[in-house]
């Protein structure tokens, strides 16, 4: 009798996410002993706030810690729904206010809710490469833009509309992943216009609102309520690894929302709602940590072009600054292996965002601490002489 070896789905063969790749790099390099200047990574280098923080020790303590609602602790729901008020100056009903296990969960339900299998969703590129996997996985289809820094790497309706006029969908990030770039006001009305116009759900990343140079970010929430937002404890909050997220939804939506979130995830952790409640009250704290940030991306744009690295987009928000190396380089895999081992400086090359054009860029995350950030530009100054 023959056995028949059972095959894994079609639905993991997507790309991996590249940066974790750097990261296990890096980290060799410090089991070797060697120095590492982590550029590569994402997330906040600052703890959760101290209220986060105590509010998680207080409730670890009780017994049990069990679910709570899918949608979420309504206290937590009610504490959002004041910091679009507080923030913003935008009425956000707590209705509408859905939690999630980390922003991950919450592209998942919205693109679960939102389209079926085989619809195309329209996506700027370069882009956080978990979208166009997430899509992938769920047999839905990215349809990539080609975004220009002219555009400050935003992609526009009328480039949505040549690329993908079918789309059911489009996702745009703002400040973005790996760019830093923003829509204006004039960006974000049009395109909330035309998906109005074509009958599309727009879905807006607010993962990096909080952390921006020039002014405070303005929700898309301000423009319309058809909107499917995403947002997040981990940047702003430097909460990465407490796994909380939440979105708002348009009323069509959140009954999809909370029946496919019961069934695949029950709850987000109850701690960190817990603890996400007490981090909605530490402004300061938190404004202390955009300004260092501030500092660095200053300390980066004016000593990044002194070791040859001068065309820079813009870094309008987030904590990345994502440099054009075509004049160094065709590989930037290779350039980021041979920058690793020379000078002990981990970034991310840039094909994990832009497949087609992007082994000609990298990105620099200027989350760190400042010193560290000064030592990289020295470092980079002396390793391009």
């Amino acid at each position: 009798m023959r056995n028949l070896k059972p095959l894994p789905s079609k639905r993991g063969n997507i790309d991996p996410f590249f940066v974790m790749e750097v990261m296990k790099a890096a980290a060799a390099r410090e089991a070797e002993g060697g120095d590492v200047i982590h550029m590569e990574v994402g997330q906040p280098s600052t703890p959760a706030p101290r209220a986060a923080i105590e509010a998680a020790l207080r409730e670890a303590q009780r017994d049990p810690l069990g679910y709570t609602l899918a949608l979420g602790l309504a206290p937590l729901r009610e504490a959002i729904a004041r910091h679009y008020r507080d923030y913003y100056g935008l009425s956000v009903p707590a209705e509408r206010i859905v939690v999630t296990t980390g922003s991950s969960a919450g592209f998942q339900l919205a693109f679960l809710a939102a389209f079926d299998a085989g619809d195309s969703v329209a996506l700027g590129e370069p882009a956080y490469p978990a979208y166009r996997n997430i899509l992938k996985a769920l047999d839905l289809v990215p349809k990539m833009i080609a975004t220009e820094a002219a555009a400050r790497f935003q992609p526009t309706p009328a480039e949505i509309n040549a690329v993908a006029p079918e789309a059911k969908g489009v996702l745009v990030a703002s400040p973005a992943n790996p760019t830093g770039c923003m829509l204006d006001d004039a960006a974000l009305q049009a395109l909330v216009d035309d998906c109005a116009l074509h009958g599309r759900w727009l879905i807006v990343d607010e993962i990096y609102h909080g952390i921006t140079y020039n002014g405070r970010a303005k929700s898309v929430l301000g423009i319309t309520d058809q909107a499917i937002v995403i947002n997040s404890f981990s940047k702003y909050f430097s909460m990465t690894g407490w796994r909380l997220g939440w979105m708002v939804l348009p009323e069509a939506l959140i009954r999809p929302v909370e029946c496919l979130a019961q069934n695949f995830y029950i709850s987000a952790p109850g701690i960190s709602q817990v603890a996400g409640i007490a981090a909605l009250s530490a402004y300061d704290e938190l404004e202390q940590n955009v300004a260092r940030y501030a500092r660095n991306r200053e300390i980066l744009l004016n000593e990044l072009p002194k070791a040859g690295f001068d065309q820079l987009a813009p870094a309008d928000g987030a904590f990345y600054i994502y440099a054009d190396i075509s004049r160094f380089t065709d590989d930037a895999q290779d350039f980021c292996q041979r920058m690793l081992r020379d000078t002990g400086i981990s970034a991310t090359p840039g094909f994990d965002f832009d497949r087609p054009r992007g082994h000609h860029f990298l990105r620099f995350s200027f989350a760190g601490a400042t010193d560290r950030m000064v030592e990289a530009a020295n470092r980079l100054k002396h390793w391009s002489k």
